[in-house]
């Protein structure tokens, strides 16, 4: 198992890797719509039975609202295991241990989908409830950051930047 502070070290050197930015409402906004759209993109290909698909938008349904909550915080990056990473560092212990869990399961399952052609069972009414559910956790969090919170989360994201420099 890697350590996740050399980890998040390495993602902040890296080009689009891991980046302070102004918090952004409107990015908030951006990505929470965009997330919704991921949303029911899942839920019109499980009704055709497109598996591969659904599954895709599943995790990007999570990977968006979990980049909006990042944007609220002032955070920028390109790199998915990078951003996975970040998020469990800054809020293992506040979210559900399954919710980070789950989403790199649902990482790993659209990689699998994705760039694999083996027959890959999986249950879609059970990867839209869970989606629905992560969803609406991550907004939990969201709607429940305050100025204070905000700041302190901020703190550990400048000591963790400053480290790489």
């Amino acid at each position: 198992m890697r350590d996740d502070r050399s980890y998040l070290n390495w993602c902040c050197r890296q080009n689009k890797g891991i980046r302070l930015t102004k918090p952004s409402e409107n990015l908030v906004k951006a990505y929470l719509k965009k997330s919704m759209n991921a949303l029911k993109s899942m839920e019109i290909n499980a009704d055709a039975d497109l598996d591969d698909w659904a599954v895709s938008a599943s995790y990007y349904s999570k990977y968006f609202a979990v980049y909006a909550l990042l944007s609220k915080l002032g955070v920028k990056c390109e790199i998915h295991d990078c951003t996975i990473t970040l998020f469990e560092y800054l809020f293992k212990g506040s979210v559900p241990d399954n919710i980070i869990k789950d989403l790199r399961n649902s990482k790993e399952d659209r990689v699998e989908f994705q760039y694999y052609t083996q027959e890959i069972n999986v249950d879609l009414d059970e990867v839209q409830t869970k989606t629905k559910r992560f969803v609406l956790e991550i907004e939990k969090v969201i709607d429940g950051l305050n100025t204070e919170k905000i700041a302190g989360l901020q703190e550990t994201l400048r000591a963790l930047t400053k480290s790489t420099a």
